[in-house]
Formats: C-alpha cells, sequence, structure tokens
C-alpha cells in the first residue's frame, strides 16, 4: 500500500471518529437555538463538504457551534427564522469581504481574555437553558434567570411538582457515561467519543423501558422527513432590504464578529496540534462566509470552525481535508437514511450532551494562563462573562473590547518616574510605562526639580516605548543641564531603540 493509499485510509476513519462526535452536537444545538434538528444537520453537511473543500485550515472542522447558540436563539426570538437565514446569509458575505480585504490577522489580535471571557459566558448560559430542556421544562426568558433557578427546577422535579424526573434521569445517565467513558474507556475504544455512547445508552434506556419523555420527534414532526429537509426559498431582495438598517443590520454584524473571532480562535488552536502547512486566515474566512451564505440560503444554522470535532479530527489521525469532506458525507447520508431514529432520540440526553458542553466552555481553566498575564486581563475576563450573563452576549463581548482597549490606551499613555538618590550626590532617574506626548510633563518636571551641578543617570530598561516627543524633551534638558555644570548620562542606543522597536516590530500598536 503506497502512502498515498495510507493517509486516505487514516484520513476515512477519523471521518467517522468526527461524524460521530459531530452528529449528537449538530442536533443538540439545534434544538438549543429552536431550530429543526435537521437544521444542524445541513450546517454540518455543508461545513464538511463545502468549508471543508476550501478552508485555510485543512484539519479544521466547521460547523454548528455551541457558542453561537445564546445568539441565534436570541434572534430567532426577535427577528423570527425566516430573517435569521436573511442575517445567516448576509453575514456570510460580511466574513467574505473580511478575508476579501485581508482582515484575518485583526481577528486574532482580539484579546484572549475577551474570547475565553465570551466562551465562557455562552457556556453558562448553555448550562442555564439546557438543564431545564434536560428535564423537559420550557426554560425562562432571560440567561441570568435560568441560571439563579437552576437548585428550584431540580428540586420541583424531585418532588414531582414541574418537569420530568425520567428526563433528567436520563440526563445524569448521559453525563455519567461522558465523564467515565472520557476517563476509563479502554484504548482501543477511546476513539469512539463519549458523547455518542451517553446517547445510545440513554436511546436505549428511555424506549427498553418505555419512559414517558420528550423525544426528538415530538418536538419537531413535520421537519422530521426526507421532503422538508430540502424544502427552501432562497432569501427575497424585499428581505434583504429590511436588514438595511437598525437592529436587524446590527444583528448581521454581530453574528459575522463572532462567528468569525471564535472561527479564527479554532483555526490558531489547531495550528498547535499539528505540524503540516500552517493556516490561511484570510482564506478561512471566506470559506466560512461561503459556507455562512448557503446556509443562510438553506434555512439553516450559521457555522464557525469548532475546536472539539477538530481536535477529534487530529487525535483521530487525520492527515488531509479529506477527512473533514468525508464526514460531511456521512452527515449527508444520515439524513437520507436514519431519519426515523428522531422517533427514539430523547430531548434529555442532547440536551445533557450540551449542558457538559457548556461546562467545558464555562470550567476556569483559563484563569492561572491569564493570571500570568496580569490582574487587569482576570478582571476583563470576570467582567464580560457577568455582562454577558446579566445582559447579553453582544453587551458583553463590546464591554470586553472596550475594556481591552482602555488597558491599552492605559499601557501606551502611563509613565512612573521615580528618583534614587545615592549619598555621593549622584541620581538615577527610573522610566516604566511608556514615555509618550500625553505623560510629557510628568516628565519634565522631574528633569527640570533636579538641582544642578548634579551626577544624574536616566535608566530606560524598564521602558516599553517612547516617542519622538520625549526623546527630544531629553536631548533638550541634557543639553541644558550640562551647560549648567551638571554631568548626564544617557545610553541614547537604549533610548532610541524604544522608539524604533515600537515603529518598526511592533509598529501597530504606536
Amino acid at each position: 500500500m503506497s502512502n498515498g493509499q495510507r493517509d486516505l485510509v487514516k484520513d476515512a476513519l477519523a471521518s467517522i471518529v468526527v461524524f460521530l462526535v459531530a452528529l449528537p452536537l449538530c442536533m443538540g444545538i439545534a434544538i438549543a437555538s429552536g431550530m429543526p434538528p435537521t437544521a444542524g444537520i445541513i450546517t454540518g453537511i455543508i461545513g464538511g463538504i463545502i468549508v471543508g473543500s476550501l478552508s485555510g485550515s485543512p484539519l479544521t472542522v466547521s460547523g454548528p457551534a455551541a457558542g453561537l447558540v445564546v445568539l441565534v436563539a436570541d434572534m430567532i426570538h426577535k427577528f423570527g427564522v425566516e430573517m435569521l437565514a436573511v442575517i445567516v446569509l448576509l453575514a456570510g458575505l460580511v466574513q467574505i469581504l473580511a478575508g476579501v480585504f485581508k482582515m484575518g490577522n485583526w481577528f486574532r489580535a482580539i484579546s484572549p481574555a475577551v474570547i475565553h471571557g465570551m466562551l465562557a459566558g455562552i457556556g453558562l448560559l448553555i448550562i442555564g437553558s439546557q438543564f431545564h430542556i434536560m428535564l423537559d421544562r420550557t426554560p425562562l426568558q432571560s440567561g441570568f434567570e435560568n441560571l439563579i433557578d437552576i437548585p428550584g427546577a431540580f428540586i420541583d422535579t424531585i418532588t414531582s411538582h414541574g418537569g420530568n424526573l425520567a428526563a433528567g434521569l436520563i440526563g445524569i445517565l448521559t453525563i455519567a457515561t461522558i465523564v467515565l467513558w472520557t476517563r476509563y474507556a479502554p484504548t482501543k475504544l477511546k476513539a469512539v467519543p463519549g458523547a455518542l455512547v451517553g446517547v445510545l445508552l440513554a436511546m436505549l434506556a428511555a424506549n427498553l423501558m418505555d419512559l414517558q419523555v420528550k423525544f426528538v420527534s415530538d418536538l419537531f414532526k413535520e421537519s422530521a422527513t426526507l421532503d422538508s429537509l430540502f424544502d427552501f426559498s432562497l432569501p427575497t431582495w424585499a428581505k434583504i432590504q429590511g436588514v438595511m438598517g437598525g437592529e436587524l443590520l446590527l444583528a448581521v454584524i454581530s453574528l459575522a464578529f463572532i462567528a468569525s473571532a471564535e472561527s479564527l480562535l479554532s483555526v490558531t488552536a489547531v495550528d498547535k496540534m499539528h505540524r503540516g502547512p500552517r493556516a490561511k486566515y484570510d482564506r478561512e474566512l471566506m470559506a466560512q462566509g461561503l459556507g455562512n451564505s448557503l446556509c443562510g440560503m438553506l434555512g439553516a444554522l450559521p457555522m464557525t470552525g469548532v475546536i472539539v470535532r477538530s481536535t477529534a479530527n487530529i487525535q483521530a489521525g487525520a492527515t488531509s481535508r479529506a477527512s473533514t469532506i468525508m464526514h460531511g458525507f456521512w452527515l449527508l447520508i444520515f439524513v437520507w437514511a436514519f431519519l426515523f431514529s428522531f422517533e427514539y432520540i430523547p430531548v434529555a440526553t442532547l440536551a445533557a450532551v450540551l449542558v457538559y458542553t457548556g461546562y467545558k466552555l464555562a470550567y476556569p481553566k483559563v484563569l492561572r494562563e491569564l493570571w500570568g498575564y496580569g490582574k487587569s486581563e482576570v478582571a476583563i475576563y470576570i467582567i464580560t462573562i457577568l455582562t454577558i450573563v446579566l445582559f447579553d452576549l453582544l453587551t458583553g463581548v463590546i464591554t470586553g473590547l472596550a475594556l481591552s482597549l482602555i488597558k491599552l490606551v492605559y499601557i501606551f499613555a502611563h509613565l512612573v518616574v521615580w528618583v534614587d538618590e545615592a549619598k555621593e550626590g549622584k541620581i538615577t532617574i527610573h522610566l516604566k510605562g511608556s514615555a509618550t506626548f500625553i505623560e510629557l510633563p510628568k516628565l519634565a518636571n522631574v528633569l527640570e526639580s533636579l538641582g544642578p551641578g548634579r551626577e544624574v543617570t536616566i535608566q530606560f530598561d524598564d521602558l516599553e516605548f517612547m516617542d519622538h516627543a520625549c526623546i527630544e524633551l531629553i536631548d533638550n534638558w541634557q543639553k541644558q543641564y550640562q551647560a549648567t555644570g551638571g554631568r548626564a548620562h544617557i545610553n541614547w542606543d537604549t533610548a532610541i531603540s524604544k522608539y524604533h522597536e515600537k515603529n518598526g516590530r511592533r509598529a501597530v500598536f504606536a
């Protein structure tokens, strides 16, 4: 067998693993968003076959993302399913334009504290809403209400005042199976995803014991047929014109921004997992945009690059984009031949998969890393989460970005100056932070306060940046101070390097 044939076999096996991971997530995310399960599967098909063929990151798998559940559910609530299709279509076009104008690297520049805060906030909201669905209850209006009502919902279910105890047990069985399988499954079976094992066990338990729980077909009977799968209409020009203004336009930009940021975050993570060709971010943006445009035309869910399925793809031994493409075909075969299975899949088990996914998103494992970059990064992370939970996703992301910008302005406009005076009359002036024209008066006051005839050394080692105005100030002060009998020691090579370093290698921040 040639190397090419071996790689194809590896990709085929990996594609089956990715398909098994993707299937319950595609259906669960669709239901959590308020869409038919087929809407999630269609997005997975497009993400595999179309985006997988064109992606700038060959091993990244695209499909419906848990990170968009909250945003999509809110859009459906505000604008309806028909207008969601138009929003997804136009958001895809925005992504294509972003790729054409080489904006991929700008999305990568978003503060990690904001990205991780966004994902953690989304994780908490998913836990809140899906916990209620796992009990066959209806979620409340706001994410915060869902979270604080979890204890009450649990007690009500146990006391039979509300909810469905059987559904709750199905959910617990699913989560317990995922956790135990992930930790203790035999090595040879590790490739089989825990989520799939959990769903299969829950299906067996619910059907063999004839439990009175909601099944997927109960929610979307009209959508669980092959005929209705391809029953769609292209967005009309009148609908598209309706987006051109106000809240709808904001929804388009929000979806394009968040989907792009999550996709490129996944692509960056995937790049760290393999040694193959590096990702092309602008090409990835255009591929994601095309995928979302098609999803909008077909009335499906929006997509992003997704890290869970991408990780499974790499760990299963994928060598090329063939694995991603083939997993899309497996999803297509499933909807063609196995839609009848919706009658046997409990809603609670898919909700439980998402509760576990939300937990993985919300778990604050990133805190230690952020702490290494300073307390301010941790504060931005926590405030972003709280704002998302208390208000909404867009407000949280904008708040996080605004705080990051304020921090950036503070860093590049904040200068600390202190003076060390030795007994011999020698003075050392330490500069820390950024010496810019904004802080020039502070630096000038310190220099002008020095008495004549002293020996002064200015220390630049802790300085991040110094602009031309401060360089001229120090140069003029040195000449004047030495003319009055003092001595000023200035390492001009170091001082000027602080200016050129920012205006060369890191000019984007200057």
